[in-house]
């Protein structure tokens, strides 16, 4: 199959009118359960999110992969599902979570980037998880509205939640037969499988694998014994073939950007968790040899290394451990390459974490707060920098309970909502903004680009 050829795959989107409906137990469980019966299946999550992404993955046996109009452009994101769909085999269905409720999405913009924006953008039927949980008759009111709200938007089918007894069932389930939703399944809330939690989301997997095999495992089975299989993947089949072409990292990156590969370490292990697939391919697509460091526990960089990336993830959870890890530290503090730093890697590269001594590459310390930092922006590069060139525009998004003294540099990496934000340092460019690289590749090519000089 070339990438121009239509593609029939089947796909639909897991929905809910608002957060906490259950999306991630039915998402993740179909993925699973579905993988049980043979089929290849491509795991996707509507939004920045990186920690429901590790759940598809491990009940997929394949990578998560995050599907954003904000921060890939609304051009890029049927491409990437066709991309994360076919690599590395093509899947016989996709599933794809949704974010928060069906029609929210980047603040005052009308639903831009909502899960209905992403369903519309990829052609897919809806399947609503609703939790029922106090609500009768009024539940098929609520999906009505939902429906009636955007049109373009088709909810196929229904999943009912938390529901409370065979009678409250069959109240919810008449209901929605006189508006023609058909019913999927329904879970009660005494079967009910939950993963652990803490002040960011979901714990990722990397950080407790074996209790995640078994949250995965029981999603399956609950998703099994529920939900009617059968019905989900002939409403996934509704959905008309893909046209567009596979997103190609060759393409987006324009080739190697030399004749030598140099190697790019790329932080990895249970502190650093937060990443996107697009990422690697991206480097490796630029000319780069992508190895994996953990700041937890490898002593050193791996040889031969000419740029570091370290990402997202949870430094403040490990950060006794990280500060432990003092060669490593050191190994950092002297690397004179190019450094591509984003919000956990801002704080490990900082002075301390939460009184912890850290890598002392930026003059900062970092400490927890009890306010969450959360949203989209709209950000230009305040200088020039490894992997930007200073008035470029780029979106991306935040999410931390963590603050910096000093927040920004002499030289900030972002100016944004009239301000600054992060560090730009000799050739260390660090802040709290997470991006997408699929939505500006040129960042990889540039830092491959700078490794070799």
């Amino acid at each position: 199959m070339t990438p121009a050829e239509a593609w029939a795959l089947p796909r639909l989107v897991v929905a809910a009118p608002a957060s906490g409906h259950g999306k991630t137990t039915v998402a993740t469980g179909l993925l699973a359960a579905l993988r049980r019966r043979g089929l290849t299946v491509s795991p996707h999550k509507v939004g920045p999110d990186y920690i429901d992404p590790g759940y598809h993955a491990l009940a997929a046996g394949r990578p998560g992969r995050n599907l954003d109009p904000w921060l890939v452009g609304e051009g890029r994101v049927a491409p990437l599902l066709r991309h994360g769909a076919s690599t590395p085999t093509p899947a016989d269905v996709a599933v794809v979570e949704g974010v928060m409720g069906l029609h929210d999405g980047a603040v005052g913009r009308r639903g831009y980037a909502s899960t209905a924006h992403v369903a519309r953008l990829i052609g897919a039927p809806v399947l609503l998880v609703l939790d029922t949980t106090a609500q009768g008759r009024s539940a098929a009111a609520l999906v009505l509205g939902l429906r009636a709200f955007d049109p373009e938007v088709r909810i196929g089918g229904v999943v009912l939640n938390r529901v409370g007894s065979p009678r409250h069932e069959t109240l919810l389930r008449d209901a929605l037969h006189e508006i023609g939703v058909p019913v999927l399944g329904a879970v009660t809330r005494t079967a009910e499988v939950a993963a652990p939690s803490r002040h960011l989301g979901l714990v990722p997997v990397a950080e407790r694998a074996p209790e995640s095999l078994a949250v995965v495992d029981a999603l399956a089975d609950l998703v099994t014994s529920t939900v009617d299989l059968d019905a989900v993947l002939d409403l996934a089949r509704t959905a008309p073939p893909l046209t567009v072409p596979a997103w190609d990292p060759a393409t987006a990156v324009g080739g190697p950007a030399g004749q030598n590969r140099p190697v790019v370490a790329v932080a990895g292990g249970p502190a650093f968790t937060f990443s996107y697939a697009e990422t690697t391919e991206l480097l490796t697509a630029a000319g780069a040899d992508v190895v994996t460091v953990d700041p937890l526990r490898d002593p050193a960089l791996p040889s031969g290394t000419r740029a570091v990336v370290l990402g997202g993830g949870f430094p403040e959870v490990h950060a006794e451990a990280l500060s432990a890890n003092a060669s490593l530290r050191a190994d950092l503090a002297a690397f004179d390459g190019p450094v591509v730093a984003e919000c956990a890697g801002l704080l490990y590269l900082g002075k301390s974490l939460e009184g912890a001594p850290m890598c002392g590459r930026l003059d900062h310390t970092a400490r927890m707060t009890g306010r969450l930092t959360l949203g989209y922006r709209d950000a230009v590069a305040a200088v020039d920098s490894p992997v930007h060139t200073a008035g470029e525009r780029v979106r991306g998004h935040e999410f931390h309970r963590t603050v910096t003294d000093p927040g920004h540099g002499q030289h900030p990496a972002w100016r944004f909502d009239d301000a600054d934000y992060g560090f730009v340092s000799g050739r260390v460019h660090a802040s709290y903004l997470h991006t997408h690289w699929a939505g500006h590749p040129y960042a990889a090519r540039r830092l491959v680009e700078a490794a070799t000089r």
